[in-house]
């Protein structure tokens, strides 16, 4: 794949409504989890993560509420250039997910456009691959801009765990941190969206994407077999061979671990298994912990808390690793490198 580079994000999350606000309470390590009308089997309300909208929308509404102002935070910072130029690969949960919404696949892109006022290029399209998907629409856009002509793509996620039969579901595994479990994930909600270009749009503050993998593990958080990350391996792995890099050559990372330990232990181990040289430290960076379990969103999200790492200056250095994992194996992973 050929270096892309991020030229701008927009999120709305349970800690801000745009990006400069949601990455500084990131940064911060701030966290907004209030009660839901939801209630655990101890009898406690679950905790969640929303996000603090004008009215209580539900459903794709919702959805659209979140997105919308992510993409226009993205539209601001392309110009000139119209979106009807600009494939939006909008990523959304993945199809076997508890509590699904109806008709993302077939009205979210449609009705988000509507919202908007505008048109996106015909190429758009839904990713239903959850956490994962955003890597797939990265690959997509990679082949839009360099194959297609693109100007540019826009990477987008939203998603919510704030749904009744998500949380039902989710609880009767012991997934959610209730009163009754303390090895859960927070719930939550978010859109975010980021811009991004050919390499020619190259700047010592854009980090580039310069690889991306892909893996499939075995193992599964509901599995009985026994973790050895080998999913989480391939995916790096192959990123790490399209970047030209080795694990010893990044700074950080960050990831869509959400709170539960299995996927910090993935985590772990995919770094005993990778890394051949000490390193005096290694960051990992999860904004679960402050936005809650975003599902779809995490990726761009991701991207937009390196963004803004490396354009403020506060970032470990110059080269992360991002990994995110689904629950039903898929494995994904991007390198950035924010050298100019």
């Amino acid at each position: 794949m050929k270096p892309l580079t991020l030229l701008a994000s927009g999120m709305v999350t349970a800690v801000g409504l745009n990006s400069p606000a949601s990455c500084a309470a990131i940064r911060c390590g701030l966290n907004n989890p209030v009660e839901t009308r939801f209630m655990d089997s101890g009898g406690e309300w679950i905790i969640g993560s929303y996000v603090p909208l004008e009215e209580p929308w539900r459903g794709r509404t919702k959805l659209v509420r979140l997105i919308v102002p992510a993409i226009q935070e993205c539209l601001y910072q392309a110009g000139n250039i119209p979106p009807e130029k600009i494939p939006l690969f909008l990523c959304i949960a993945e199809r076997n997910r508890p509590g699904r919404l109806d008709g993302l696949d077939d009205f979210l892109i449609e009705e988000t456009q509507t919202a908007l006022g505008i048109r996106f290029h015909g190429a758009s399209a839904t990713i239903a691959k959850g956490r994962v998907g955003g890597v797939e629409a990265i690959r997509q856009a990679g082949q839009a801009i360099y194959t297609e002509r693109m100007p540019f793509c826009i990477v987008a996620g939203v998603d919510t765990y704030l749904i009744s039969g998500t949380l039902s579901s989710f609880e009767e595994k012991d997934r959610i941190l209730t009163s009754n479990n303390s090895n859960g994930f927070i719930p939550g909600e978010a859109g975010a969206a980021v811009l991004i270009g050919p390499a020619t749009h190259k700047s010592d503050k854009n980090p580039e994407i310069v690889g991306i993998g892909f893996g499939e593990e075995k193992a599964t958080i509901e599995s009985e077999e026994p973790l050895r990350a080998d999913g989480m391996v391939q995916a790096i792995k192959q990123a790490l061979t399209e970047s030209g890099l080795s694990m010893g050559d990044l700074d950080y990372r960050i990831t869509s671990v959400n709170g539960e330990q299995y996927w910090f232990k993935e985590a772990a181990l995919a770094l005993s298994r990778i890394l051949r040289q000490r390193k005096e430290e290694f960051d990992i960076w999860h904004p679960a912990d402050c936005v809650g379990e975003t599902g779809a969103a995490i990726v761009p999200c991701s991207l937009g808390v390196a963004m803004a790492a490396a354009r403020k200056g506060y970032a470990p250095g110059n080269m992360v690793l991002c990994h995110f994992s689904n629950d039903d194996g898929a494995r994904a992973a991007v390198i950035l490198s924010a050298q100019g």
